[in-house]
């Protein structure tokens, strides 16, 4: 591993696969053409609408989604992370909500269902019933062992409220957390940052969190501030709500350099 640069995305997806996926791919060549050879998209990249119009278009989304993931990678030769979007279960009734991390020659390199599903009731009025449509996943998130890129920990949005799965991560060797999220506006604005610096500072890894910012339809609101977190703490980067991305190194000697200062992890006496 050698120090690289990372990019966190920011998007506001709305109902609209194709316009989702080109906004996408527009935002990856810029991050691209700022040096980044890991970047990553938040949850809900390709589509983000109303729960009935995603199941009946999920089919579709999933294929062309897993295709565009593919193919972005090859055609700009960097690993990608698309950080949520739909697949059917075997049932068909419901999806899993799915985090897919790839490869430069377009190889899948680690999949995972989220298993933590967003079922709140929000001061602010609004209702939000994940697993009207998804499927909780069963398998605790991978790490994946890249040589260039160090250990990648997966997760999605909600999950970062449970440390139990983010403690499995780093027992498993990750050096970077991802965290995609479509964080609501009302909860970000509280919640979002602070969460992301305690994974951080407690399994001393860094951090990247790509995000939605803004409207979407109806009154869904995401917060944005996608983010890079090193791991003390320190934000990185922030992208606020209308920059285009977080981007900064991710640097094996200053991960070194906090585990030898507060080498934590080394002191569990639980787990």
């Amino acid at each position: 591993m050698k120090p690289y640069l990372a990019a966190a995305l920011q998007m506001t997806s709305k109902p609209n696969l194709m316009e989702n996926l080109l906004e996408a791919e527009e935002r990856i060549e810029l991050a691209v053409r700022r040096g980044a050879s890991l970047v990553c998209l938040p949850e809900n990249f390709s589509y983000m609408g109303l729960e009935a119009d995603k199941m009946a278009q999920a089919g579709a989304i999933a294929e062309k989604s897993e295709q565009f993931l593919h193919t972005m990678a090859q055609r700009y030769q960097i690993t990608l992370l698309g950080g949520g979007f739909p697949v059917p279960t075997p049932a068909g009734d419901r999806v899993y909500n799915t985090a897919l991390l790839v490869a430069p020659n377009g190889e899948e390199l680690a999949r995972y269902h989220k298993v933590h599903l967003f079922d709140v009731n929000l001061p602010d009025g609004n209702t939000y019933r994940e697993s009207s449509t998804v499927m909780a996943g069963t398998e605790l998130p991978p790490v994946y062992a890249s040589e260039t890129l160090g250990n990648l920990g997966l997760s999605v949005c909600y999950d970062v409220r449970f440390p139990e799965l983010y403690r499995h991560l780093s027992k498993a060797g990750a050096d970077v957390l991802f965290v995609p999220a479509a964080f609501t506006a009302y909860t970000g604005k509280d919640h979002w940052q602070v969460l992301l610096q305690a994974r951080a500072i407690e399994n001393t890894c860094y951090v990247i969190a790509p995000a939605q910012a803004g409207n979407h339809y109806e009154l869904r609101h995401t917060h944005g501030h996608a983010m890079i977190i090193d791991p003390w703490g320190t934000i990185l980067a922030d992208a606020g709500q209308d920059q285009e991305m977080a981007i900064a190194a991710i640097n094996p000697d200053r991960l070194a350099q906090v585990r030898r200062q507060m080498p934590a992890l080394e002191h569990r006496v639980f787990g």
